[in-house]
């Protein structure tokens, strides 16, 4: 074997133990902070009301870096806890109402995948916000209304910095019993996703 393949094999193996090196000091996706920007429709699916409600929401939610590693594989798969904030705008699409504006907050449950590319994530909680309420019978009886929400999905990582979800998504509005009656609202749909992390 001539000394030029020799120099040849030996530059491409210090690549790639330098290549190896380097993909292991980027931090896990789990363990960095990020925002999302989330959008979905979502259809009525209970008869607490007799409006057929549509709801289109749109999220700007943000994840903090795992609070807690909950199981480990010994190739390098993870079950991580988040937690997880959003500002929640919904436009009302068919319904009494035009539109709803909320705070939500949730325990971000995600399985990871031993490569750090995929995982499945899921999260219930919920928070309060405002809508315009019509005093129309059969809607909101007020403009404070309190949202209890779940989605359950997939993530996907482009790079290490950028990820795309799909997720179930399911949410709840009531105010509490504050009105008499408290028709609430519960929609379900899909929710797709762009994750953005930085460090």
């Amino acid at each position: 074997m001539t000394r030029t393949r020799w120099v040849a094999y030996g530059a491409a193996a210090l690549a790639l133990l330098a290549g190896g090196q380097a993909r292991a000091q980027v931090p896990h996706p789990a363990d960095s902070w990020e925002f999302a920007l989330e959008a979905g429709y979502l259809a009525k699916i209970r008869n607490n009301s007799p409006f057929d409600y549509r709801i289109a929401p749109v999220n700007l939610a943000w994840r903090s870096p795992a609070t807690r590693d909950l199981w480990q594989s010994p190739d390098g798969g993870r079950l991580v806890l988040r937690h997880r904030v959003a500002l929640v705008t919904e436009a009302i699409m068919r319904g009494p109402e035009h539109h709803y504006v909320a705070f939500s907050a949730a325990p971000s449950l995600e399985l990871w995948s031993a490569d750090r590319r995929t995982a499945g994530f899921f999260e219930i909680g919920g928070g309060f916000g405002f809508t315009n309420s019509k005093d129309v019978s059969g809607g909101q009886g007020q403009d404070l209304a309190f949202n209890w929400y779940t989605q359950g999905g997939v993530r996907r990582q482009l790079d290490d910095d950028l990820a795309l979800t799909t997720a179930l998504y399911f949410t709840h509005h009531s105010n509490l019993g504050m009105t008499d009656p408290n028709p609430g609202i519960d929609v379900l749909g899909v929710n797709f996703g762009v994750v953005w992390s930085f460090r």
